[in-house]
């Protein structure tokens, strides 16, 4: 019998998601309990990270911001966002699950609060005052990873695909939500960007709460700055890093840029009101890229990581084909955007969100089945040892790859920026993106699908690699 959230003590030990009697017996409904407030704050966590996606719809000539340092803002808040992921890995393991949501919740209300203060002074804050609280709403890109270390600790093997393309997506969704709630506030108050800052300091408030009494620590989190420098040592962590820059990178990276590009090319297009025609359209990739993420990690349960996520890299090629072509028609026009060369570039940056959510789930199944398969195949490890050491190094996995796709996102802004400054459009940057698709489809193939059996953990390289044998990392106590 389940114990009430109001008499908990909120710490869990001996948990075993692997054992099926305890699991149908009550810790499948411990572990869902936690996985719905883990996507409830990283959702909101997302939603701040994005916030400049959004409010650079409302910052005209008054704010004294340049459209070529708005792709600045959005980059260093990608930047940022991605490098808190590594200590995020590990926070979970120091502080407890859930007291890390607690923390990683309630911290934000800084950076939504002095985002508010810029909206509501424009012209009063420089340049680099918008790059020091873009860097601060970083932090809720660092919510990601201690929430997916978390979220991978609590479900057995065969539903971890599942769980972590749930988790994950039910996050990203903090992308679309807050660019509608933008949209709706740019339709009934164009003048009023401080209304989307409130709202999120309400989210996080409720996020902060609901996570304090609903959410558990357990005692066997095992990520650790040990375990990251051992993950550091295999090929694997390299390429599945690589995949989800193409993956993540993608995703996160044209949420930053998509309401920002759709904004110059409804300008181009001769569109009345550009910021509102962009707002419009801007959430609808993000939120269908979120959706597909569970989808991504469903598939990869029932068919292997490996194939969906080349068969993403495929699909991705073709969409990046149809923004190359859309490009080259409108600079050979004279960079006019016509009514046809608009709807290329809606139609290939809505698929490539689509096609890198599906693709986002399916990484994320890869990354423990690498592990599991490694532990197994180590004859020197006892059965706990092997259960300890798999999970602890998937979780330092999750936050190396996660920094690096957020790393591939600050690049998809920078290649943007240089690409519009450079020849007034963004097909080079286009050129760029389609290039580095084949290169990932390539890898995904040659390592990891097509050996790869639905039934079994993915291995590419020998468990005999360096530091399989090496001692678990210590667990909470």
């Amino acid at each position: 019998m389940t114990t009430p959230a109001s008499t908990r003590k909120h710490y869990i030990t001996d948990w075993d998601p692997e054992d099926r009697e305890a699991w149908d017996n009550g810790n499948a409904k411990i572990a869902n309990r936690n996985l719905i407030w883990s996507v409830i704050c990283e959702h909101v966590g997302f939603s701040v990270w994005s916030l400049f996606s959004v409010l650079a719809l409302f910052m005209g000539p008054t704010y004294g911001i340049s459209l070529d340092q708005k792709f600045v803002i959005a980059a260093t808040a990608t930047f940022f966002g991605a490098c808190l992921r590594i200590p995020y890995t590990q926070a979970t393991a120091k502080f407890g699950g859930r007291n890390w949501a607690i923390f990683s919740a309630i911290v934000l209300l800084i950076p939504t609060g002095l985002t508010m203060m810029l909206m509501l002074n424009p012209g009063d804050f420089g340049f680099g005052w918008f790059l020091f609280v873009a860097a601060l709403t970083g932090l809720g890109g660092g919510n990601f990873a201690s929430s997916m270390t978390n979220i991978n600790a609590f479900f057995p093997q065969r539903l971890k695909g599942w769980a972590l393309g749930l988790n994950a997506g039910g996050g990203n969704i903090g992308v679309p939500a807050v660019q509608l709630i933008g949209l709706l506030v740019i339709w009934l108050a164009a003048d009023r960007p401080e209304i989307v800052c409130a709202i999120y300091l309400v989210a996080l408030a409720l996020a902060g709460v609901g996570a304090a009494v609903f959410m558990d620590n357990l005692d066997h989190q095992t990520s650790s700055a040990k375990a990251m420098v051992d993950c550091l040592k295999y090929r694997d962590t390299w390429l599945i890093s690589l995949l989800y820059i193409g993956t993540f990178g993608s995703f996160i990276g044209f949420g930053f840029a998509f309401s920002q590009v759709l904004n110059i090319s409804f300008t181009a297009n001769g569109a009345d009101k550009p910021a509102l025609a962009a707002a419009q359209i801007a959430w609808l990739g993000p939120l269908l890229g979120s959706l597909a993420r569970p989808v991504g990690g469903r598939l990869a349960d029932k068919v292997g990581g490996g194939r969906v996520t080349m068969y993403c890299f495929v699909a991705m090629v073709a969409s990046s084909s149809i923004l190359v072509i859309a490009g080259m028609s409108a600079d050979a026009n004279n960079h006019r955007i016509g009514g046809a060369e608009l709807t290329g570039f809606i139609v290939g940056f809505i698929l490539l969100f689509l096609i890198s959510g599906v693709a986002n789930g399916s990484v994320y199944k890869i990354i423990p089945a690498v592990f599991e398969a490694k532990a197994q195949a180590n004859k020197g490890l006892n059965a706990l040892g092997k259960v300890t050491w798999s999970r602890s190094m998937s979780g330092a996995l999750i936050g190396i790859a996660g920094a690096f796709g957020g790393l591939g996102g600050v690049a998809i802004n920078l290649v943007l920026r240089e690409s519009y400054k450079a020849h007034k459009s963004a097909t080079t940057a286009f050129w760029i993106f389609l290039a580095f698709y084949v290169i990932a489809g390539v890898v995904t193939w040659w390592f990891y699908a097509r050996n790869e059996r639905s039934d079994r953990a993915l291995a590419p390289e020998s468990v005999d690699s360096p530091s399989a044998s090496a001692s678990p990392a210590a667990t909470v106590t």
